[in-house]
């Protein structure tokens, strides 16, 4: 949160912010995403994210994307080098190679389980969650939000979640809002969660009111659980979560950041 205030406090835009902050938890190991990321089941990480900003729309995403210690900036560079919104696999992978993003060796040596060996071993995995997301509001008042995650537990390779679609895990449009989730993507991506909450900001909702209602909605119509960062450009903001536990913070560059593991 500091790293990604001072850059605002220096005038940098809200999208570089967003990815400075996430950069931070990719790197420290300490996180599922860029260096600390789940192996898949066939022993290899792949990582995924997303970053996007409110006054033109623009986003950029990766996918199964692998070797590096900042997918996040890899989603930026989709943005500034090239006409797409997302890139994937191994040819993702080679695209931040090119542009020569800190590269991440894996300690651990890849399995070779049968396919069938994988699907019996999912079957019996317990998933966890821990996407890393950030969303700001810079000089502007444009909003930009992102998320950077390694995915589940054990997850079969290929498997895709809500981190690099944009609607689903990440959104940021200044005439709603910025929204960024956590949690269990598939139920995320069968809502669209993060375009429904800005759509519903757009309605004259609380970010708090609205994060609710939504949450709440994708317990009891998909018995799905997520958290979600929700900033609007006149600086409101909320941190909700169905889950029993979400680590969250916020700073507006006076006093302390404010961090807790749980916001109701």
């Amino acid at each position: 949160m500091q790293v990604g205030y001072h850059f605002l406090d220096r005038g940098s835009s809200a999208l570089i912010a967003v990815e400075q902050t996430i950069c931070v938890l990719e790197r420290s190991g300490l996180f599922n995403a860029g260096k600390g990321s789940h192996l898949q089941l066939d022993g290899v990480r792949r990582m995924d994210a997303s970053i996007m900003e409110g006054q033109g729309l623009q986003a950029g995403a990766v996918a199964s994307i692998e070797g590096i210690v900042h997918p996040i900036t890899a989603a930026r560079l989709v943005i500034e080098e090239t006409d797409h919104v997302l890139l994937v696999g191994p040819l993702a992978t080679k695209f931040a190679k090119y542009f020569k993003i800190a590269r991440h060796r894996p300690r651990t040596s890849v399995s070779r389980l049968s396919y069938g060996a994988m699907l019996k071993r999912k079957r019996s995995a317990h998933d966890r969650h821990g996407t890393v997301g950030a969303v700001a509001l810079d000089r502007t008042g444009t909003v930009a939000a992102g998320a950077s995650t390694g995915g589940i537990d054990r997850m079969l390779p290929g498997r895709v979640g809500d981190t690099p679609i944009i609607g689903c895990g990440v959104y940021a449009d200044n005439d709603t809002g910025a929204v960024s989730l956590t949690g269990w993507g598939e139920s995320i991506i069968r809502l669209a969660v993060a375009k429904e909450i800005c759509d519903r900001l757009g309605q004259g909702k609380t970010p708090a009111t609205v994060a609710q209602l939504v949450l709440r909605k994708l317990v009891t119509r998909i018995k799905g659980a997520a958290g979600c960062l929700v900033l609007t450009p006149d600086g409101r903001f909320a941190i909700r979560h169905s889950t029993h536990h979400m680590a969250a913070g916020w700073w507006d560059g006076k006093g302390e950041p404010m961090v807790k593991d749980r916001f109701r």
